[in-house]
């Protein structure tokens, strides 16, 4: 099959735990045969579960998603910090102290809501043009700037008092560190903590309901085709408001002119639209003043 770039979409990756989010779109560019393709939110190579990988003129979509929502289980164990936060790191301290299945359910709760969070050193933030994690591979510590976080969701969903571990359901904002939280819960409850395993379970507006293994993706495209692994990516946008055009302003709006109020039967505001046309989803739409006009097109 030779190379194209004429899919466009959104396809819903379970992203395998050991492989990082650029060996999935390395990957998927051989299995799906096209050049352009990115992904929306990078996952930890310890990590797995859902990863929306965007083809072809849906890439523009990556930076504009309207749901930075996302959604994990984590699990965590108490009594041990490492360097990088998580289980796969370098071991750091040991504490063997009891903690209560109360006292862990009430240091959680304090964690919803607004915060700041300082982002490890095992990451991908970057200070002064180099990412931390390189810092970090050269035995250097440096100083890093809080970051506002936003925790909807935070919830014990088990644990065993003797092993010292388990399991968290998390809801929470684009950028969150959920292996930082961990560590954090550890220091407040005075023998730290370490993340033991990590599933995103939602994404984008997707959930792991709606993803694909590499293998079954590469099956379903010898066997289906292209299409068949794609999903519309007028699903990333599930609460913009809808605007349809009809033929004559589909054309119109597609060669760039603003449409008026009554051409798209809304009243200006300053929300944005997702728009279609005759032939299906072309992007998203709002009002420049009294005329309506693309914000962002997918055609």
């Amino acid at each position: 099959m030779k190379v194209t770039d004429e899919i466009n979409g959104v396809v819903a990756v379970y992203k395998p735990r050991g492989w990082t989010s650029f060996d999935v779109v390395a990957k998927l560019r051989g299995v799906l045969h096209t050049r352009k393709i990115g992904h929306g939110g990078t996952l930890d190579p310890m990590a797995e579960g859902v990863l929306p990988v965007f083809v072809g003129k849906a890439t523009k979509a990556c930076d504009i998603l309207p749901d930075k929502q996302k959604g994990y289980i984590a699990g965590f164990r108490l009594g041990i910090t490492t360097d990088t936060q998580d289980i796969t790191g370098t071991e750091l301290s040991r504490n063997e102290d009891d903690v209560s299945d109360d006292e862990v359910r009430a240091c959680v709760n304090g964690f919803l809501g607004d915060s700041m969070q300082i982002p490890p050193m095992y990451s991908a933030v970057k200070i002064d043009g180099k990412r931390l994690y390189e810092l970090a591979r050269e035995g250097k510590t440096v100083e890093r700037q809080p970051r506002p976080i936003h925790v909807d969701v935070i919830d014990v969903i088990d644990y065993d008092k003797n092993a010292r571990s388990g399991h968290l359901t998390i809801l929470c904002s684009k950028g969150t560190y959920v292996r930082t939280i961990i560590h954090d819960m550890g220091e407040q409850l005075g023998t730290g903590g370490v993340m033991t395993s990590l599933v995103r379970v939602y994404s984008g507006g997707l959930t792991i309901d709606d993803c694909m293994r590499i293998e079954e993706i590469s099956s379903k495209v010898i066997e289906d085709g292209l299409d068949s692994v794609l999903t519309p990516l007028d699903r990333c946008f599930p609460d913009y408001p809808k605007v349809t055009l009809d033929e004559h302003c589909t054309k119109l709006y597609k060669n760039g002119v603003r449409l008026r109020s009554d051409q798209v039967s809304r009243q200006p505001d300053d929300r944005i639209y997702r728009v279609y046309g005759v032939s299906g989803f072309l992007g998203l739409g709002n009002f420049k003043g009294e005329e309506f006009c693309c914000f962002k097109n997918f055609f």
